[in-house]
């Protein structure tokens, strides 16, 4: 008998904030401080080390960014064939 090869997905959701701040010609610090939130914060966030993010800090994000949420994540999909 065969054996079925289960397949794991897992995968990342990317935060794309460099992009968009060199798109912006726009600094961490200013960054941060237009949304609100602290310099540490951010670069948590810019690093992708962040496990959560609230909505209205996301909001701030593209008010500040005038961008769209898509513009700032990405999902990273990685697959595992169970071997």
């Amino acid at each position: 008998m065969e054996e079925e090869l289960r397949e794991e997905v897992n995968g990342n959701i990317v935060f794309n904030i460099d992009v968009m701040l060199a798109k912006r010609k726009m600094s961490v610090g200013e960054l941060a401080n237009r949304v609100g939130i602290t310099l540490a914060n951010m670069s948590i966030l810019k690093t992708g080390k962040a496990k959560a993010i609230k909505v209205s800090t996301l909001a701030k994000l593209c008010d500040a960014l005038n961008c769209q949420p898509g513009d700032l994540l990405a999902y990273e999909r990685e697959v595992n064939d169970g071997r």
